[in-house]
């Protein structure tokens, strides 16, 4: 289910091994993203979460915005 997290615990999550997902498109996810984050479109993602992430471990999805 999803939740809200603040930075600190992305940080902890990361480093236990969780994968940082960065949903914007290409454009902007080329311009700027967090250092590790995995790309996956949020209009692709219904198609490509199975084959691009791990299933075994957690997943924080991202969007960052500036509108």
């Amino acid at each position: 289910m999803p939740k809200e997290i603040r930075r600190e615990e992305v940080r902890k999550l990361v480093a236990a091994g969780a994968q940082l997902v960065e949903v914007l498109p290409s454009p902007e996810y080329e311009e700027d993203h967090l250092p590790g984050a995995i790309h996956v479109p949020l209009r692709k993602i219904d198609s490509d979460a199975r084959t691009v992430l791990d299933g075994g471990r957690p997943v924080i999805v991202y969007c960052w915005d500036t509108a």
